[in-house]
């Protein structure tokens, strides 16, 4: 709901396009900076413990931002500056998030935890979103981020009461040699870091693009906002569908199969360069959903298995930030590509590298050769 009511919230406030940039910008860049921090102290710290703090500072920032537009005292810096500490608890809550998730199931059960905790995600953005426009319609937006710092803090409830498996985390000499130590784990592995740069250029490249001139191509060759509803939906609900699928398949060669599905990702930017109709557009859409929840969750399942686990939660804050860092820049690129070459040329541009770049990595062996293990740990380059 928040993203929404989020979005509403500035609108209301100044009208402002530019402003509504800028504030979502201030809530996503603390992620970015702040990732490689929030793994670090993930791996010194008990994570659930961590958790809860940034559950606790998120339902804070949510709460203030709440009664500052339910009082109609709120204006944009105040707004920038609770987004962008929300956005840095967020930097902090992943990190632990992901490396607490094998202390918590045991080993066999670690894909089938993960693609539950994947497919519950999507499903409730769905309706969250859903839900949200209709909150801010009846109510307003601040009683829609009210709700969200109480879902916030009742996380930080129930997550205190958790009892992690495992061994306390050991004092380290140094921050430095903590995150050297991290990225030695990191690029120790081929199919990690492969991975964190397959997955930067394609957010910045196929992702971006696809995110930033659908609407365009929807409001000036399909029916409008109603055809990219379709479409972003259809996204959506084939996330939950990825996130079944891994319940059940385990396959033997993990990488190799979650990176093939990742070939999914170019069909609706490659349909939206012709432009085909909406339905057609919108299958394609769930087709890409559903790829990249899939390959979201093996590749998950797979660094827990054969990252040590006092390292995990570094680990895996390396690679989100590789991942996150240049979607920023692709969004911004986006529109003066598609002004220079033409809106189609660009779409299908995205298409192509979404195909050749996951057909590069397919064909690094310790990407196509990694096996499926049951345990935690296995170290393989």
């Amino acid at each position: 709901m928040a993203p929404v009511a989020l979005a509403f919230a500035v609108l209301d406030l100044t009208g402002s396009k530019t402003d509504l940039g800028l504030i979502l910008t201030a809530s996503q860049l603390p992620v970015v900076l702040f990732l490689l921090v929030g793994g670090i102290w993930s791996d010194r710290l008990p994570r659930n413990v961590v958790m809860v703090g940034a559950n606790a500072v998120s339902a804070l920032s949510q709460a203030t931002l709440a009664a500052l537009l339910i009082t109609d005292r709120a204006e944009v810096w105040h707004l920038a500056a609770l987004a962008a500490l929300t956005g840095a608890a967020t930097a902090f809550y992943w990190p632990a998030a992901s490396g607490v998730v094998p202390q918590t199931v045991p080993a066999p059960m670690l894909q089938q935890a993960n693609a539950l905790l994947s497919l519950a995600l999507n499903a409730t953005r769905i309706g969250g979103a859903a839900l949200g426009g209709l909150v801010v319609a009846a109510v307003g937006p601040g009683t829609a981020i009210a709700f969200d710092a109480a879902t916030y803090a009742a996380a930080a409830l129930v997550i205190a009461r958790m009892h992690v498996a495992g061994a306390e985390p050991e004092a380290r000499a140094s921050f430095v040699s903590d995150l050297v130590d991290g990225w030695r784990e990191f690029r120790s592995r081929t199919w990690l870091w492969v991975d964190g740069v397959y997955s930067a250029l394609g957010n910045a490249l196929v992702l971006s693009p696809l995110w930033a001139l659908g609407p365009v191509v929807a409001v000036e060759e399909l029916d409008g906002s109603s055809s990219w509803a379709t479409i972003a939906t259809a996204f959506g609900v084939g996330s939950v569908v990825g996130g079944a699928l891994a319940i059940r398949l385990r396959p033997r060669w993990p990488l190799r199969v979650a990176v093939s599905a990742l070939l999914t990702l170019a069909v609706p930017p490659a349909l939206l360069a012709i432009p085909a109709e909406t339905a057609a557009v919108a299958v394609g859409s769930f087709a890409a959903g559903l790829g990249l929840i899939f390959f979201n969750t093996i590749f998950e399942t797979t660094v827990q298995q054969h990252v040590p686990p006092e390292s995990l939660s570094r680990v895996a804050s390396i690679d989100w930030m590789l991942s996150l860092a240049l979607q920023p820049i692709g969004f911004a690129i986006a529109g003066p590509i598609a002004e220079a070459i033409g809106l189609s040329a660009a779409l299908a541009a995205a298409a192509v590298w979404g195909v050749v770049s996951t057909a590069v990595v397919l064909a690094v062996p310790s990407v196509r050769n990694l096996p499926r293990k049951e345990g935690l740990h296995v170290d393989t380059a």
